[in-house]
C-alpha cells in the first residue's frame, strides 16, 4: 500500500492544479464575453481584438488568488476525506465571495453602455468559474473514492473497546472492510475484554498506551466502540484524542454523550458518527491566527522601547535572568513555556509550587508594581506570535 502521508501531500497539489486551470479557463471565457458581447469586437478581427492588461493580470494573478482563497477555507485539507456534495457547497460559497472581490477590484472599471452589463459580466464569472472548478474537483474526488473502494487507499484505524460493542462492530465491518476505507490495525482494551475480540483484531495495549500506539502505528482514524454504560470512560477517551490529529468516530449508541459543539454525520457504509470538536470553521481559525500574528508583531515593535526599559529595571533590581519561563498547559493539553518578566527572586519556586500574594517576600520591589500594572505579562506576545497562546481564549493554567 502506498504511503498515506505521500498521498496527502500529492492529492492537494492535484486539487490546486485543477483549481488553477479552471480559474484560467474561466478568466478566458470572461474576457471573450466582454470583448464579443460588451465591446462588440469579433475575435477573428485582429485589428480591433486586443489582449489588454487586465487579461494578462488575470492569467497570472487570478489563479493564485483563487488557490489562496480555497486554502483559507481549508479546501486542500484532508484530501482523501472529501466528497462530491461537500465540493459543491464549498466551491459555491468561495466562488460567490471571490467573484465579488474580483468584480470590484478588476472589472468594475470596464466601459459599458449600460449598468446591466455589469451584472452580465459578474454572472458569467460566477457561472464559468463555479462549473469548471466543480468539474475538476469532482474528477479528483471520484478517483479518490474509487481508490478507497478498491482498497488501494485506506485509513490506518484503531478501535477503542474490546467488549460486546467493539466485537459487534468488528464483525459487521468484516464483510465490507476492503471498501470501507478502514485498515484495522488492532484495538485498545478499555474495560473488560471479550475473547472474541482478540480473535478478530490484535490487542495493542490499554488506555495508558494510546499515545504510544497512535505514534507507533501512525494512526489516522480512531473508532470509539466502548460500552454505552462506560460514559465516564468515553468522555475521557474523547478528551485524550483531542488535538492528536486523528479522525474520531463513535458508534451510534454513544451519540448522546457528545456535547453541542460536535458536528456529526454518517461515514461509509457502517453506521458511525464522525466527531468534530472544532467550534470555529477553518477560515475563522485562519483569520484568528492571522490577527494574533499581526497584533503581536505590532505590539512587540511599538512596545520595544518600554520592553527594553523594563528589562533594564528587572536586571538592575535583583540578580538573575530578565525573563522567567513557566510550564503551562496549552491547547489540547500540550505543555509550553510561558514567558514573563521575572518579578521574583531566583529559585523562588524550588520544591512545591506556591500561590503568591501581595506581601510575598519572594517578590522583588520592581516586581510588585510590574505585577500591578501587568507589565510582567508583556513578553507573552512572543508566545502568541509562536502560536502557543492566543489573544482571545482561555488563560493557560499550570498543571499540578
Amino acid at each position: 500500500m502506498r504511503g498515506q502521508r505521500r498521498i496527502d501531500r500529492v492529492v492537494p497539489l492535484h486539487y490546486a492544479m485543477s483549481d488553477a486551470i479552471s480559474a484560467v479557463i474561466a478568466w478566458i471565457i470572461l474576457f471573450l464575453f466582454r470583448k464579443v458581447e460588451i465591446e462588440k469586437v469579433w475575435a477573428w478581427n485582429q485589428d480591433t481584438f486586443e489582449l489588454d492588461s487586465n487579461f494578462y493580470t488575470g492569467i497570472i494573478l487570478v489563479p493564485l488568488f483563487w488557490m489562496a482563497l480555497y486554502a483559507v477555507f481549508g479546501m486542500y485539507n484532508e484530501p482523501r476525506r472529501r466528497h462530491r456534495a461537500l465540493e459543491v457547497v464549498q466551491v459555491l460559497k468561495v466562488t460567490l465571495l471571490g467573484s465579488l472581490v474580483l468584480f470590484f477590484t478588476l472589472l468594475l472599471d470596464d466601459f459599458v453602455s449600460s449598468y446591466v452589463q455589469y451584472y452580465y459580466i459578474l454572472r458569467v464569472l460566477i457561472l464559468s468559474h463555479f462549473f469548471l472548478t466543480v468539474l475538476g474537483r469532482w474528477l479528483i474526488v471520484s478517483r479518490t473514492l474509487r481508490k478507497i473502494r478498491n482498497g488501494d487507499w485506506a485509513f490506518r484505524t484503531l478501535v477503542l473497546g474490546g467488549a460486546e460493542t467493539a466485537v459487534q462492530f468488528a464483525k459487521d465491518l468484516q464483510d465490507e472492510l476492503l471498501s470501507s476505507g478502514f485498515n484495522l490495525l488492532g484495538f485498545i482494551q478499555v474495560n473488560k475484554e471479550d475473547p472474541a475480540m482478540s480473535a478478530i483484531l490484535t490487542r495493542l495495549g490499554g488506555v495508558d498506551d494510546i499515545d504510544a500506539v497512535l505514534d507507533k502505528y501512525k494512526i489516522e482514524d480512531v473508532i470509539v466502540a466502548v460500552e454505552p454504560t462506560d460514559r465516564d470512560k468515553t468522555v475521557r477517551l474523547l478528551t485524550l484524542l483531542e488535538g492528536r490529529g486523528v479522525s474520531v468516530k463513535v458508534v451510534p449508541g454513544l451519540y448522546d454523550l457528545l456535547s453541542g459543539n460536535v458536528r456529526s454525520g454518517a461515514v461509509y457504509g457502517t453506521p458511525l458518527i464522525h466527531v468534530d470538536r472544532l467550534v470555529m470553521p477553518y477560515w475563522q481559525l485562519v483569520l484568528k491566527r492571522a490577527i494574533d500574528i499581526i497584533v503581536s508583531l505590532f505590539a512587540l515593535v511599538v512596545l520595544s522601547p518600554l520592553l527594553l526599559i523594563l528589562a533594564f529595571i528587572v536586571k538592575s533590581s535583583s540578580p538573575g535572568p530578565v525573563l522567567y519561563k513557566q510550564k503551562r498547559v496549552g491547547r489540547f493539553g500540550f505543555p509550553f513555556n510561558i514567558i514573563k518578566f521575572r518579578t521574583m527572586v531566583v529559585n523562588a519556586e524550588t520544591g512545591i509550587p506556591q500561590l503568591s500574594s501581595g506581601s510575598d517576600p519572594r517578590i522583588t520591589k520592581s516586581g510588585k508594581w510590574m505585577r500591578k500594572m501587568r507589565f510582567d505579562e508583556l513578553p507573552q506576545f512572543m508566545n502568541v506570535l509562536k502560536g502557543e497562546m492566543s489573544l482571545v481564549g482561555p488563560r493557560p493554567e499550570r498543571q499540578f
